[in-house]
C-alpha cells in the first residue's frame, strides 16, 4: 500500500506541475490588459550581457493600456528602448527623456482569434501532460501487480489515477474557459 500511495502523490505532483505550468503559459498570453509580464523576454544589453528589462529597470503599469519602464540608470533609456523594439512584441515605445511609455494597442477580433487559438493549444499540451503523468503511474501499478500486489489493490489504485486525471483535466478546462472569456472581452 505504501507503493501505491507513493506513486498516487508523485502523480498528484506531476499534474500540479502541468496545471502551474499552464497557468505561467497563460500569464504570457495578452488579453487586452497591460501588464509587467508583456516584458518578461526582454533582453537588455547591459554592459555587455542580456540582462532580463526587469532587472535594469522599473515596470509600472498605470493604466489598463500603458506600461512605464523607468531605468535605474539614466543611460539605459536607449538601449532599453531598441531592446523593447528589438523583441518584436508589436509595441512602439516612446522615449520622453525620464521613462519610456509604452501604449497597448486594443486587441483586433482576429488577434483575440489567435490568442484563444494560442490559449487552446496550451491547454492541450497541459492535458497531456496529465495523461503522461496517469501513463506512468498506471506502469508503476502494474510493476507493482506483476511484483505481487494483490489485482483489487491495483484496479483500485488505477480507478484511484483515473479519478485524478479527470479531476485536472476538468481544472485545465475551468482555467481555458476563464481565459478565453478574458482574452475576448473587448
Amino acid at each position: 500500500m505504501e507503493e501505491i500511495e507513493f506513486i498516487l502523490d508523485s502523480t498528484k505532483e506531476s499534474m500540479n506541475g502541468s496545471i502551474a505550468h499552464l497557468e505561467k503559459e497563460f500569464l504570457n498570453i495578452r488579453a487586452g490588459k497591460a501588464t509587467p509580464q508583456m516584458l518578461g523576454g526582454v533582453f537588455v544589453d547591459y554592459y555587455g550581457s542580456q540582462t532580463p528589462l526587469s532587472q535594469v529597470a522599473n515596470i509600472n503599469v498605470p493604466d489598463a493600456r500603458t506600461i512605464t519602464v523607468t531605468p535605474w540608470e539614466k543611460g539605459m533609456l536607449h538601449p532599453i528602448e531598441k531592446a523593447i523594439m528589438i523583441a518584436n512584441l508589436g509595441f512602439n515605445p516612446m522615449n520622453n527623456g525620464d521613462n519610456i511609455i509604452i501604449s497597448v494597442p486594443p486587441l483586433t477580433e482576429e488577434r483575440r482569434r489567435d490568442l484563444v487559438k494560442q490559449a487552446k493549444a496550451e491547454a492541450e499540451d497541459a492535458k497531456i501532460g496529465i495523461r503522461n503523468a496517469r501513463k506512468d503511474a498506471n506502469t508503476d501499478i502494474k510493476k507493482l501487480e506483476k511484483d505481487g500486489t494483490s489485482e483489487d489493490v491495483c484496479k483500485k489504485a488505477e480507478e484511484d489515477v483515473q479519478k485524478l486525471t479527470d479531476a485536472y483535466i476538468k481544472k485545465i478546462e475551468e482555467h481555458l474557459v476563464i481565459k478565453e472569456a478574458e482574452i475576448m472581452k473587448v
